[in-house]
C-alpha cells in the first residue's frame, strides 16, 4: 500500500487535484485508525478525512509530466470503443474509472467528447449519464495534465479539442 506525506498533491476520488494537511489517528466507535487529512484545491474550506487503509476510494500521485504527455497523446486516436446499450456503457465506463487508470479515463473522455461533438452537429444531446460522467472526469483530468504540464486548464482544453477535431 503507498503511503503519502502532508504536503503531497494527490488525486482523490471524485474531488480530483488534493493536498494532503496531516496525518492522524482518529478514534470512532472504539476503533483507531490512522486518516489523511486533506483538501481539494478547488475548495480549501472543504476538510476530507479518509483512513489510509481505505480500499474504497482511488487515491494517486500527481501524474508526472512525461505521463501527461503520453495522456495528452492519445486524444490523437480514436478513444474506447462505444456501447451502443446506455446502461451496459455506463456501467463499464464507470468501472474503467472507478480503477484509476488514467490511460483508460482519457479514452472515455476522448469517445464521449467525440460523441458529444457529433450529437452537437446533429443538434441532439448524449444522454445524462454520458453528460455528467464526462464533466466530472473531464474536469479532473483537464486539471490534473494542466497542473502535469505547467499551463492553464484553458489552455489544455483547447489542445484536447483541437485534437479530437482535427481527429474527427
Amino acid at each position: 500500500m503507498r503511503m503519502f506525506n502532508v504536503g503531497d498533491l494527490v488525486i482523490y476520488s471524485v474531488h480530483g487535484l488534493c493536498e494532503i494537511d496531516d496525518i492522524t489517528d482518529k478514534t470512532y466507535g472504539n476503533v483507531t485508525r490512522t486518516y489523511y487529512v486533506m483538501h481539494p484545491l478547488e475548495d480549501p474550506r472543504l476538510t476530507i478525512n479518509t483512513p489510509v487503509d481505505s480500499d474504497k476510494v482511488v487515491m494517486l500521485n500527481m501524474m508526472e509530466k512525461e505521463e501527461a504527455e503520453e495522456i495528452l497523446q492519445l486524444f490523437r486516436q480514436p478513444g474506447i470503443s462505444w456501447i451502443e446499450d446506455a446502461r451496459n456503457r455506463s456501467k463499464k465506463y464507470n468501472s474503467l474509472v472507478n480503477t484509476g487508470d488514467r490511460k483508460e479515463i482519457s479514452r472515455i473522455v476522448n469517445t464521449l467528447m467525440r460523441k458529444n461533438n457529433e450529437a452537437h452537429q446533429n443538434k441532439k444531446r448524449l444522454y445524462d449519464q454520458d453528460r455528467t460522467l464526462l464533466a466530472n472526469i473531464q474536469k479532473i483530468l483537464f486539471k490534473e495534465l494542466a497542473m502535469s504540464l505547467n499551463i492553464s486548464y484553458e489552455d489544455i482544453s483547447e489542445q484536447i479539442n483541437r485534437l479530437i477535431k482535427y481527429r474527427a
